[in-house]
């Protein structure tokens, strides 16, 4: 994989929450400031990663980048679900021939699930959308890092 400063400065990036059963997924604006909520790809436990819908996305929006979460411990290390999602950015950078890098996602849901607390909302039955709020929650904190 490539290092986060090797992305593409200009067109639109997708991250990527992975999870379990859910995906989110987040774009960013061209001029790469803004990250918005995208989609949410669901996969049963088990099953692979859905690619058709994952690359009709990319291919649409004419992504240039791919920004994954990376699932690490409380302490910073890498585990057994760091190992897959490592193994799934491999087959995405294969698969669509984008560049991947991979972005600390710790904190990403706890952070969207209190944003939607805060302006007031209900997270029941609503995990799809919260998904797609933590990809961006990480993919803007990927690029406010990117400016500094």
């Amino acid at each position: 994989m490539i290092a986060p400063s090797d992305l593409p400065r200009e067109g639109r990036l997708v991250a990527v929450d992975w999870g379990e059963k859910r995906i989110g997924l987040a774009v960013s604006d061209t001029s790469q400031t803004l990250a918005q909520p995208l989609a949410t790809l669901t996969r049963r436990i088990g099953k692979r990663f859905p690619m058709r819908q994952f690359r009709q996305h990319l291919e649409e929006l004419g992504a240039t980048g791919i920004v994954l979460g990376l699932p690490l411990t409380g302490d910073g290390t890498e585990d057994d679900r760091s190992d897959a999602v490592r193994r799934l950015g491999a087959r995405l950078g294969d698969a669509t021939g984008l560049p991947v890098v991979f972005v600390d996602e710790r904190m990403t849901t706890a952070r969207a699930l209190s944003a939607v607390r805060e302006l007031g909302g209900e997270t029941r039955g609503r995990e799809g959308e919260v998904d797609q709020l933590a990809a961006t929650v990480l993919l803007q904190a990927y690029l406010d890092s990117r400016r500094r």
